[in-house]
């Protein structure tokens, strides 16, 4: 007997009691959507989900929070490589769930990429740091000695990851990577018709030694009471349809017990062709080409899959000849594991029952099957797989035209498999208001070569949509498609979409996270930030802070420059040097009728080039290379006569974890003779983490 698929819960592998016959008997049976043939059996009887969630909150948290953000992401990527290393035992398993090679690559390779990109973006856009800062220090007082910000800290409990079966590499990935970064623990719960896949995957990441304790944990099968065991702190991430999510939204553990709940549900999503967009032109070729891939790659068993072709009435009848050509050219169903295969089948035999049922309610409601049948396609079976292609969830590709575009059903009834119907429309603002009749979506995608047209769809639609895609001739062999949520961009959509947000890069992270305002002296701040303020206490003299490496070097740490002296002659210098002969430098009479200068001034970037001359210690030493120059303001202008001088504080240290430097931002103050305010900007430099000789440093400052 197929044995139960293992759970992976406080720290080691479970199963239902074995001993227990019953327990076998009752478990749910996993097919291979092709052949029919038995793959598992899924059963969570007698699992302590309670205690699976306790050790989440304690040796989870305990073990993520001794880590900073740049250290988690360090081992997103290594937990990615180890991924990448074993993804052929990925592929094969993936071809049971009905997955073509092409599918597969989404779902496991697109896993993987999630989490390279939350490394890298964890590394590139996050402090070495457990804190996040968020937004500018707003001065409460004002002698500066109050000051208040928001920051952003883990919340305390446990990612709950409740993911849907047509991606189950992805969707759980996708979920866990902003997950981990932000340091709290997650446990997966994926759908019972492809939790083997996801089984697979934590198996490899587990069997890595990778894992911080308690960060990952899979429950295999059913969470009935999951709910009653949540609590503030904790946090639930659902994909799946939208009646469910609407009831476990209704629960009193999110209504009123504090715990987070986010969903991305199935929706109506929309791809318009654009009025411009004729036969024959390439976004014809290019909507065409998208609807196809939109109708057949998974199955058309994606959420973000397009369900309403929505286009020029006088253009209907070529798209549905066009499709049908590239169907007829394109498409081979079969058995993911045979050659020549485009289009596997279902996820399972309920699936498939399920789409042929709605595809009856579309019928049903005027649409007119113009494109495939309700009949069992023809299909290819792989020559070494047992059981037979007649017990496969096999459905073939579906167009239906509705001459009615008012009807309910068009806009509410979702076929979740390779089916999609096609509507016209008269007018840019019909067009508009046909997609806002899908009650909120993931996605819409545009194709239309027309500036004019673009404005006019996107002011009317964005509010309906989590991500709106235009197709032209620019962007049609680089674009990633309209189905292909990215790690970089918000992946959900308002309304019937589920009015959650995915992805979208360091947004995901915080949603993990606590947003809380703090307020302080600012001393205060900087030891609950890790970012020097403007009146916390510095150490000016003693050692140039140039001569000290990372492991020397303290916020706070700062340069008290001498003074120089503007002259005109080095005004006319800079500007024949530079070629910047802008007239509030050059002529006098100009620059004193212009209101915010009182005669001929300085060049803003000559008091910046000054600047760093002021405070730079020029021999070779741990500062390696001066890397930007950020948030750059001028204030007061500065005349001939002026004297300026500059004080340059060590604002932020951040050590990166796989080089031998790190980057120091410095807070950079210009003042006048009359100690006002000159110019404020933030001097990134790169800094060795220890001291290295001479001869083997490069220039401290890089102009």
């Amino acid at each position: 007997m197929t044995e139960i698929l293992p759970s992976y819960v406080n720290g080691a592998w479970w199963t239902p009691d074995a001993a227990d016959a019953g327990v076998a008997a009752r478990a749910a049976e996993v097919r291979d959507a092709s052949t029919g043939e038995l793959v598992a059996r899924v059963s969570t009887e007698g699992l302590d989900l309670g205690a699976a969630l306790q050790y989440a909150r304690t040796v989870g948290q305990r073990s993520l929070g001794e880590l900073t953000f740049h250290q988690r992401a360090v081992l997103l990527k290594q937990l990615a490589l180890v991924l990448t290393e074993r993804k052929s035992e990925l592929y094969e398993l993936s071809s049971r769930t009905g997955a073509t090679k092409q599918d597969s690559w989404v779902d496991i390779d697109g896993g993987i990429g999630v989490l390279f990109t939350y490394s890298s973006k964890g590394r590139r856009e996050m402090p070495n740091a457990k804190v996040y800062v968020d937004g500018a220090v707003e001065n409460l007082s004002k002698d500066g000695s109050f000051l208040g910000r928001h920051i952003y800290t883990r919340l305390p409990g446990v990612a709950v990851q409740i993911n849907a079966f047509n991606f189950p590499v992805w969707g759980s990935l996708e979920k866990f990577a902003p997950a981990f970064l932000a340091g709290m623990p997650t446990v997966v719960k994926p759908a019972t018709p492809t939790g083997y896949l996801a089984e697979a995957f934590v198996r490899i990441l587990v069997e890595s030694g990778l894992l911080p304790e308690g960060s990952l944990q899979l429950v295999s099968g059913s969470v009935p009471d999951l709910f009653d065991h949540l609590r503030l702190g904790d946090l639930v991430a659902f994909t799946g349809s939208a009646s469910t999510a609407e009831k476990l939204r209704a629960h009193d553990s999110v209504q009123t017990g504090g715990v987070r709940f986010t969903s991305e549900t199935d929706s109506i999503n929309a791809s318009v062709l654009g009025t411009d967009a004729t036969p024959g032109t390439p976004e014809f070729d290019a909507y065409v080409k998208q609807l196809v891939a939109e109708m057949t790659t998974k199955a058309g068993q994606k959420c973000t899959a397009i369900r309403r072709a929505i286009v020029p009435a006088a253009s209907v009848d070529a798209v549905i000849d066009a499709v049908r050509s590239r169907i007829a050219e394109r498409v081979v169903v079969g058995d993911p594991r045979a050659e020549g295969v485009t289009m596997g089948p279902l996820a399972s035999l309920a699936q498939r029952d399920e789409v042929l049922r709605q595809v009856g309610r579309l019928e049903a409601a005027g649409g007119e099957l113009v494109i495939g049948s309700m009949d069992a396609p023809s299909v290819i079976q792989a020559e070494d797989a047992t059981g037979t292609a007649s017990d496969g969830a096999f459905v073939g590709p579906m167009l239906l035209r509705f001459a009615d575009a008012a009807s309910p059903a068009l806009h509410e009834v979702e076929a979740f498999g390779p089916v999609a119907s096609i509507v016209g429309y008269d007018t840019v603002a019909d067009a508009v208001a046909l997609v806002a009749r899908g009650g909120g979506s993931l996605v819409t995608s545009v194709a239309t070569h027309d500036p004019e047209v673009a404005v006019a769809l996107a002011s009317g639609i964005a509010a309906y949509n989590g991500r709106v895609l235009f197709l032209d001739r620019d962007d049609a062999r680089s674009s990633t498609g309209h189905g292909s949520p990215l790690p970089n961009l918000v992946h959900g959509g308002p309304g019937r979409a589920g009015g959650g947000e995915e992805l979208g890069g360091i947004r995901a992270v915080l949603h993990h996270m606590q947003r809380t305002a703090v307020q302080g002296s600012p001393e205060m701040l900087t030891a609950l930030t890790g970012v020097w303020h403007t009146g916390a206490i510095s150490q000016p003299g003693g050692v140039h802070p140039f001569r000290k490496s990372l492991a020397e070097l303290r916020i706070g740490d700062q340069v008290v420059s001498a003074s120089r002296t503007v002259t005109l002659e080095d005004i006319e210098t800079f500007a024949a040097f530079t070629g910047d002969t802008f007239y509030a430098h050059m002529d006098e009479d100009a620059a004193a009728a212009n209101p915010f200068f009182p005669g001929r001034v300085a060049h803003g970037y000559l008091l910046v080039s000054w600047a760093a001359g002021l405070f730079v210690d020029a021999a070779p030493g741990p500062v390696l290379a001066n890397s930007g120059l950020e948030n750059l303001r001028f204030i007061t202008p500065v005349s001939p006569g002026d004297t300026i001088r500059v004080e340059l504080t060590a604002k932020q240290i951040t050590p990166r974890e796989t080089d031998e430097y790190g980057e120091v931002r410095w807070d950079a103050v210009l003042k006048n003779q009359n100690d006002e305010l000159v110019a404020t900007y933030d001097v990134l430099t790169l800094v060795a983490k220890e001291l290295a000789p001479a001869s083997a440093s490069a220039s401290a400052s890089v102009e």
